[in-house]
């Protein structure tokens, strides 16, 4: 009884290894869409609106979904704390803590870096010729994604099942 309760212990473990790697293929697409609508709207607010940037960011992060909303509100919050930080300060600081948790790759996140390096540091048309490239680099990067997701999500849930089946075969 215990081998049995063992064994099953194992396929388990392996099938949920497997689904955590298949969810940050699944995730990282949703995630680059919501960054992409996020810098449109960060557009938005900036060239059209005359907003300023610690507004314009709590606006974004009220209106995206939830992994890229908590980056936007942590900017500018801390913009908004008047601490004395720049907005790239700010922006590398939030995207430092994002990154931990988030399913974004190494390119994704240097985009955002980049786009960091640039905003609130100059006049209003080239903060949106920066959030456009941006943006168009994030798109090209979400197509990628999505193929990787179409290719890997599947095989990651059946490699975990599989392996874990395959350690408790070679077991017993």
């Amino acid at each position: 009884m215990l081998k049995l309760i063992g064994g099953l212990l194992v396929v388990v473990a392996g099938g949920l290894a497997g689904w955590q790697v298949s969810r940050s293929y699944a995730g990282r697409p949703v995630e680059l869409r919501q960054f992409i609508s996020a810098l449109q709207l960060l557009e938005t607010e900036i060239t059209y609106a005359a907003t300023p940037l610690p507004e314009a960011l709590s606006g974004v992060a009220e209106q995206v979904g939830v992994p890229a909303a908590s980056f936007f509100r942590q900017v500018a919050a801390e913009l908004g704390a008047h601490r004395g930080c720049s907005a790239r300060e700010a922006w590398h600081g939030a995207l430092e803590v994002y990154s931990r948790r988030s399913a974004l790759g190494p390119g994704d996140l240097s985009i955002l870096r980049g786009l960091g390096n640039n905003l609130g540091m100059s006049d209003r048309e080239d903060q949106n010729k920066h959030l456009r490239l941006a943006a168009e680099q994030l798109k090209t990067a979400m197509a990628i994604a999505e193929e990787a997701a179409a290719k890997n999500v599947k095989m990651w849930n059946y490699m975990g099942l599989l392996g874990g089946l395959v350690i408790v075969l070679a077991l017993y």
